[in-house]
């Protein structure tokens, strides 16, 4: 044994995705991008590094403590993006007299977070955001609503909800409730309470300083529950004091309306007081997303406004709003759920080959049903024919295309799909029309 050899192995939190995981994820970036260009916003990219002081304290203490940073070969200290939204931030203060206002963007890349391994997470993942910067308008926050009301409808879900909230109304009532010097702090616990329990944030409150009485006013209010209409109506008793939260609480309301004026299925919309997100940047409307078959994966889309944030990069007012789609949180819920399929290939059909001296004829036939948009692949080399069938099924292939001596003859091939196991044959005209028009025939009634 060659002592040489290196292990071939993989830092815990990362991984290798092969290709039935990587084929999914592929195509429900695409999907992504589709819905996000449906709504006007455009791709953009950023370095995986950047200068360490442009990250820190742009998030929260606790990302700052999972940030990756060191010092570079130029003696810099560097970081690498723990999430997309404070790189914008950075983008569009240094380039937005070309980008003009308001600008639209979205975003598919990896981040990097050296947090606790669990369920659905990992150091390195992929997020897809998108944000509008340079309005102020309720439009903009019923648009990122409604944005991800449609991701998750492409995507293939029915029962979910987007939970909604308003920083302005918790800020306010926090400071209605004495503890103004503490906004920050509170709304972390806050966040926490759904995985960590009542128990476990009230002993954070109390070690925080939290008198018991504004615990119990804290919980009460993040333990609301009912209709849009009822939980509006029971904030609207409580935020009676504070001129903050009643904007707040206005904010919500007008966004309500707006959705409902919109068409939208408005079960997948759900006024809850209890979303803080733990990020210190947000500073209005902010939005989690919980599936209803899988709710204890967390949130699979979150975000919200941070008019604040451009302001750390430039003396111009840039406010923004977005979210981000927990793509591999989704994916892996997704697989619990058995919506994924088992597929190896990005292709539809496999040829199968019975001899190189009838390799031209593939390659022709190949390329023909390519022109049409269909993926195809010819098997390379001339094995048995079960042999051939059973690659074509381990890699998830929808149909074969059989073509020996005999069907080449009679200007015909044979197609033999997969999941049903029925044949049909098809005349092979010169541009392999009657050829492609079966496939697709096929491809729809087997989806």
């Amino acid at each position: 044994m060659n002592k040489d050899i290196i292990q071939p192995r993989t830092l815990p939190g990362f991984r290798d995705f092969p290709p039935e995981a990587m084929i999914p994820r592929e195509r429900l970036m695409e999907t992504a991008r589709n819905v996000f260009r449906s709504y006007g916003f455009a791709p953009i990219d950023t370095p995986a590094l950047e200068f360490l002081e442009i990250l820190t304290g742009k998030g929260s203490e606790e990302t700052d403590r999972q940030m990756y940073h060191f010092v570079d070969n130029g003696g810099r200290a560097v970081g690498m993006r723990f999430d997309l939204t404070v790189p914008l931030a950075r983008f569009v203060a240094q380039h937005v007299d070309k980008l003009g206002l308001p600008f639209k963007r979205y975003h598919i890349g990896p981040v990097w977070r050296g947090e606790r391994q669990q369920a659905g997470r990992y150091r390195e993942f992929i997020q897809s955001d998108f944000d509008t910067i340079g309005s102020t308008s309720i439009a903009s926050d019923v648009e990122t609503a409604m944005v991800i009301h449609d991701l998750l409808r492409a995507i293939g879900f029915d029962k979910f909800k987007i939970r909604i909230n308003n920083r302005k109304l918790l800020n306010g009532l926090l400071e209605q409730f004495g503890l103004a010097d503490k906004t920050a702090q509170v709304l972390r616990s806050v966040d926490k309470l759904e995985k960590a329990g009542r128990e476990k944030v009230t002993v954070e409150l109390q070690a925080a300083g939290v008198g018991d009485q504004q615990i119990s006013q804290i919980i009460d209010l993040v333990s609301i529950r009912g209709t849009n209409d009822q939980v509006i109506d029971r904030l609207a008793g409580i935020a009676t004091e504070n001129e903050f939260a009643r904007q707040g609480l206005d904010e919500l309301r007008e966004i309500a309306t707006l959705i409902g004026a919109s068409g939208a299925c408005a079960e997948n919309f759900q006024i809850d007081p209890s979303i803080a997100r733990g990020l210190d940047y947000y500073t209005g409307v902010v939005f989690e997303t919980i599936l209803e078959a899988d709710a204890e994966i967390g949130s699979v889309c979150s975000g919200g406004r941070y008019d604040n944030l451009a302001g750390l990069y430039t003396n111009r007012q840039l406010p923004g709003i977005g979210a981000s789609l927990g793509l591999d949180r989704l994916l892996a819920s997704m697989e619990r759920q058995k919506m994924l399929p088992g597929v190896r290939t990005s292709a539809d059909v496999l040829i199968v080959n019975f001899g190189s001296e009838h390799l031209g004829k593939y390659l022709q036939i190949a390329r023909q049903i390519r022109m049409s948009g269909l993926g195809v692949e010819v098997y390379p080399d001339d094995r048995k024919l079960g042999q051939q069938f059973k690659y074509a099924d381990q890699r998830g292939y929808a149909v074969c295309l059989v073509a020996g001596g005999d069907e080449l003859a009679r200007q015909q091939v044979k197609l033999k799909w997969m999941t049903s196991g029925q044949q049909a044959d098809v005349f092979l005209e010169p541009d392999a029309h009657s050829v492609v028009t079966a496939l697709r025939e096929g491809l729809k009634s087997e989806a």
